[in-house]
């Protein structure tokens, strides 16, 4: 995929600008990846209105050259207080913002203490969130990669359907996911694979076990691709069996809650509204209380992004957003329901990205 790298870079200079920050230090990989395109595991990017340097050690550099041939590379060697002050020190910049969700406090005292001690007149300003407002509009591109990602979870949900067996353990059923998916052309998935089955569906975050998946029981699995750095993410609910009356009316409140989010978020609508409309569907069945996390979240680069679709989110819902539409149902004891789409807000509506059979 072609990067619109310089784009990318003129549009954070912007938003920055519009805070009074003359650049900023990108810590958070995939921010840096994202304004570079490059995807080693090690590295800080410094962005100004005239400068875009790459500071990575040896292990990095010549695939820092090769994927990120708009930046000006620095080799590093050695403790941060060897390099950083030659990263800085020709920016001719006197507030520098660095990402304060990703930056520990431990390493910005260590910034500190390097300034301070070399006598800078820079001054370190915590930002949040302005890289992360990028990538919540996703280029056609990237939309195009995270359907080629969907399209191998939906396939590998599929196969799993038709592997599902009493008696295979959840981490059989994981397994069998994450080969078919990395042999359909997935890079490493970009989430633990869920499988919990029985009573262990009412944790929505399960890790497969060694439990036997049972007959006439809920199996809720959660599964993602990755195709070039992006992923997709879906969840489906299965029973091998037939089906007790709770599951029936659980599934059926779930299902409902999703199509009818689906059916009506538009343009503008608020994360929190959002939520509401899915939230609304699931308490007028009796299960208000057994839902309890949020509506959606972003996906990108990384599993969950913005925006955030829960109650009180404040994330306005705009075209070129991609995220998750997934309602859920937990009940101790017996086990829950989710289900779970990507979807793309196109012309001031959904379409699903995910196709995955019900």
């Amino acid at each position: 995929m072609k990067l619109k790298i310089k784009d990318r870079i003129q549009r954070l200079v912007e938003g920055l600008g519009e805070k009074d920050i003359e650049g900023i230090l990108i810590s958070q990989p995939e921010n840096r990846r994202y304004l570079s395109g490059f995807e080693g595991s090690a590295g800080f990017l410094v962005i100004t209105a005239k400068d875009s340097i790459l500071a990575t050690d040896s292990r990095y550099t010549i695939q820092a050259q090769s994927q990120a041939p708009d930046y000006k590379l620095l080799a590093t060697s050695g403790e941060m207080g060897q390099w950083f002050p030659e990263l800085v020190s020709g920016l001719g910049i006197k507030r520098l913002g660095f990402e304060s969700e990703h930056i520990a406090f431990a390493q910005h005292r260590r910034l500190y203490d390097i300034l301070n001690k070399g006598n800078s007149q820079l001054r370190l300003i915590p930002v949040d969130g302005v890289v992360e407002s990028l990538r919540a509009l996703k280029e056609p591109e990237e939309i195009e990669l995270m359907t080629r990602a969907a399209g191998i979870a939906d396939a590998a949900m599929g196969h799993i359907r038709q592997k599902l067996r009493v008696g295979m353990t959840e981490l059989e059923a994981a397994w069998e996911i994450e080969k078919f998916m990395r042999e359909e052309g997935s890079q490493a998935i970009p989430f633990e694979i869920i499988v919990g089955s029985g009573s262990n569906a009412a944790l929505p975050h399960a890790s497969p076990s060694e439990r036997a998946i049972g007959e006439s029981e809920p199996i809720v699995v959660d599964i993602g691709a990755r195709v070039e750095g992006y992923g997709s993410d879906l969840s489906r609910t299965f029973c091998l069996g037939a089906p007790d009356e709770t599951f029936k009316k659980v599934y059926d409140t779930v299902l409902g809650a999703q199509k009818a989010a689906i059916a009506i978020i538009k343009e503008g609508m608020s994360g929190g509204d959002a939520d509401q409309l899915a939230r609304t569907v699931i308490e007028e069945g009796g299960y208000g209380q057994a839902f309890g996390h949020g509506l959606g979240h972003g996906v990108g680069l990384a599993p969950h992004e913005s925006p955030r679709l829960g109650p009180n989110s404040p994330d306005k819902l705009a075209d070129s957003m991609v995220f998750t539409i997934e309602p859920g149902i937990y009940l101790e004891g017996w086990g829950g329901v989710r289900i779970e789409d990507m979807v793309v807000m196109e012309r001031g509506k959904l379409r699903q990205i995910s196709q995955a059979e019900n």
